[in-house]
């Protein structure tokens, strides 16, 4: 678990490591780390289930790496340590692509895979020590991919510098540039927080959108202050004036609504995360489809957290609940959790993802891309509570 003072896993650069079994992934990552982060066999799929390690990489920052099955895994098992692979490509922002063999065709399948999502790849070949006639090798997969790979010896530690500078080229620009509060206020406004401390809430903590949220502001230099729903009334009158931007949680969106002062405007923390995260006027869009949906109709809640469900969950309890008196008691509604995504959407009429606050953008942008080439809206619990309340076009995003 990470510790208070270091940064969420879903915030960190995700540098994903692939290849062949026994091609020098988990090699490569601990010459790069400089420490002993994945086993090393020379046994062929020793690494089964990928392995994430968060770490501070000079100068890229804050960073995950990510230590995969190999993509040439075999039988029932081998086939979900790919599936695995999979999942972890998607979470990916910069793809590392270790070559070996001569044959690269499954090399170049997973670089075309990469190329398709717009993930900057590094190609590799971290057993360089051992590679007879480098050059023509590669000389060969220039030849395949139209790019020369990195030779890289993780047993000496030639080439790791050339390494950790061709990956900070590969950094995107817009890496880490957003805001997730962005022009909805500046230095010096004042801000409320309405963060309901139910069973939802862990015990002597706030949730993750929270405690980011609360950090940016803090960053931004607003004047902040926050209460519980109840004691919403008190916090107003305690202000010497409304304050510029109330972020409440969105199961109470609607009690926060019709409380607020006129001049003040609203939003809330998982409407804030769709923007964020995801694609907000697609989420918005999502919501408005509400309208078009009948008791025939089908809708998948997405949670990112696999926590047990709690008495009156928003996602399993209260937003069906909401969604029933709307459309009817009829409607299907199915639920997953974790990185547990059906590849086929098609059976749904609507998609609505939590505020993914534990997920990286890339991965649910992933998820969205994946809606959209299959035609099936999707939408965001904030999104989706703020239109089932009728007050979507009175927030601010």
């Amino acid at each position: 678990m990470s510790s208070l003072n270091e940064t969420p896993r879903a915030n960190r650069l995700h540098i994903g490591f692939f290849g062949k079994r026994n091609s020098g992934k988990s090699s490569l990552i601990n010459a790069f780390a400089n420490q002993q982060i994945s086993i090393v066999s020379n046994t062929p799929g020793t690494t089964t289930d990928p392995v994430f390690k968060s770490m501070e990489i000079l100068p890229l920052g804050a960073c995950v790496l990510i230590d995969t099955a190999g993509f040439d895994d075999i039988g029932e098992l081998g086939e979900i340590r790919v599936e695995k692979t999979k999942t972890a490509a998607e979470k990916t922002d910069i793809a590392v692509i270790l070559l070996s063999g001569d044959d690269l065709s499954k090399e170049f399948k997973w670089y075309e895979y990469f190329k398709g999502r717009k993930t900057p790849t590094l190609l590799c070949v971290s057993k360089s020590d051992e590679l007879q006639k480098g050059a023509a090798y590669v000389k060969n997969a220039k030849k395949v991919f139209g790019i020369a790979p990195l030779l890289i010896s993780s047993k000496t530690r030639a080439g790791i510098d050339e390494f950790k500078e061709a990956l900070i080229r590969l950094l995107p620009e817009d890496y880490d540039s957003g805001s997730i509060t962005g022009s909805l206020c500046k230095e010096g406004d004042t801000v409320l927080l309405v963060m309901p401390q139910d069973i939802q809430a862990p015990k002597g903590r706030l949730i993750l959108p929270q405690v980011q949220t609360l950090r940016e502001l803090l960053d931004k230099k607003c004047i902040v202050t926050s209460s519980t729903t109840d004691k919403l009334d008190d916090a107003l009158a305690a202000l010497s004036k409304p304050p510029k931007l109330i972020i409440t949680d969105s199961q109470v969106f609607k009690t926060v609504y019709e409380k607020k002062p006129e001049e003040s405007m609203l939003t809330s923390f998982s409407t804030l995360f769709a923007g964020y995260k995801g694609d907000l006027s697609y989420y918005i869009e999502g919501a408005k489809s509400i309208d078009r949906l009948d008791e025939n109709s089908r809708i998948l809640i997405a949670e990112c957290c696999t926590h047990a469900p709690l008495s009156e969950d928003i996602g399993r309890e209260k937003l069906p609940r909401l969604l029933r008196k709307k459309i009817g008691d009829g409607i299907k509604i199915d639920f997953v959790s974790g990185t547990d995504f059906p590849d086929d959407l098609t059976g749904y009429d609507l998609v609505i993802q939590c505020g993914a606050c534990m997920f990286n953008r890339k991965y649910v942008m992933s998820r969205i891309d994946k809606a959209k080439q299959q035609k099936v809206m999707m939408s965001n619990y904030g999104v989706v509570i703020a239109a089932l309340n009728g007050i979507l076009d009175k927030i601010n995003y």
